[in-house]
């Protein structure tokens, strides 16, 4: 039963992921690797937010911010195969970290038309070692490939541009499982180190056109999944993720001496949970119904970032999976996300937010 719902619960989390603190979107997951067999796997996935706010000025009134987030894909795709009885790997693609933030040149709101985004793409390879049909240790690379750009802009005049270099780093991920194949018990614990990305930033302002090193650190992260069998066929879950999202600032030279702040920053680590309940139904279909939860860090005086006006999240998802054979299998699924309420730095209000996420996901076991 271990693997009849899994792949149905672990469906439509690109818009719940979009909304975890700092820049998480994926969520780093290692499931694959648990597979059965020689298994490969292809996700698309499609965000839709929408977050607005209002500026409120103090003669012109209310002015409002427009939709603020672009939609955006996520597409990931795993291979799994058992090197010997006791040895296994995989190789698994996605996207990790990602942001896009994006005012609109027409609307009122006092930043309106600036614009920020950040892209990464990674490989992680791991190989993952049986001591018994209990416990098993897992340990491999994670290979990142980011890149990042920003244009402010103040009362409709453009004051700051930043576009990085394109740069490739690499960390490491170990982890331990213990699982229980009979009633469909695993829990795992999985370790990924900091990143640390020396970019190139080129920066145009009114102190000129200048390039410097940006040293940012992408965070360390600590996964911990659970699932056990409750019932016939049915299965209850349960996942945390850490990141330690205090270490990662992004902080131009220029932009330091125009504004005295850092571009990016973070004042909390951040952790997100998932409890769900998935069921198969018959042969050929399952399903899962799961909710997740992030709180919100900022106090009564705190303010988020112009560049990510919100704070923590609730969620819930839905997924169905069906088997076209024995092999092969279709699953799909959608979650709805109630974005947390922020005040931000310039002190716009962004209040009562939402955002949608629906993925698509074949896989196959040969």
């Amino acid at each position: 039963m271990k693997n009849t719902t899994l792949l149905a619960a672990s469906l439509a989390v690109g818009a719940t992921g979009a909304y975890a603190g700092g820049m998480d979107r994926s969520g780093m997951s290692i499931s694959p690797l648990f597979e059965d067999g020689t298994y490969v796997e292809l996700s698309f996935g499609s965000v839709s937010p929408d977050v607005s706010g209002a500026f409120n000025h103090p003669l012109a009134g209310e002015l409002p911010s427009g939709d603020v987030t672009p939609s955006y894909t996520q597409i990931s795709g795993a291979y799994k195969r058992d090197l010997s009885d006791q040895l296994s790997m995989a190789l698994i693609i996605d996207q990790p970290y990602g942001a896009d933030i994006d005012y609109g040149s027409d609307a009122s709101y006092p930043i309106a038309g600036s614009y920020a985004s950040v892209t990464t793409s990674s490989i992680t390879a791991l190989l993952r070692y049986k001591f018994n049909e209990n416990f098993s240790v897992y340990g491999g690379a994670r290979v990142l490939r980011s890149e990042g750009e920003v244009e402010l802009y103040s009362s409709g005049t453009k004051f700051y541009e930043m576009n990085t270099s394109s740069e490739t780093d690499w960390g490491y991920i170990v982890g331990a499982a213990y699982e229980i194949p009979d009633i469909a018990l695993r829990a795992s614990l999985t370790y990924s180190s900091e990143i640390d990305i020396d970019f190139t930033a080129d920066e145009v302002s009114a102190l000129g056109a200048n390039s410097s090193d940006l040293p940012v650190t992408m965070p360390k992260s600590v996964n911990f999944n659970f699932q056990t069998g409750i019932a016939a066929d049915t299965l209850l879950m349960f996942s945390a993720r850490w990141a330690e999202w205090t270490e990662t600032e992004i902080a131009p030279d220029d932009y330091l001496l125009i504004v005295g702040d850092n571009l990016v920053d973070h004042d909390n680590d951040t952790i997100s949970y998932s409890l769900g309940v998935g069921r198969r139904f018959n042969d050929k279909w399952s399903g899962s119904l799961s909710v997740g939860y992030e709180k919100s860090y900022l106090g009564s005086t705190d303010t988020a970032g112009n560049l990510s006006p919100r704070d923590g999240y609730k969620s819930i998802t839905a997924g169905l999976k069906y088997n076209v054979t024995e092999q092969t299998a279709i699953s799909g699924g959608v979650s709805y996300v109630w974005v947390g309420d922020a005040t931000t730095s310039l002190g716009g209000e962004f209040e009562d937010n939402t955002a949608v996420g629906f993925g698509l996901k074949l896989s196959h076991t040969f």
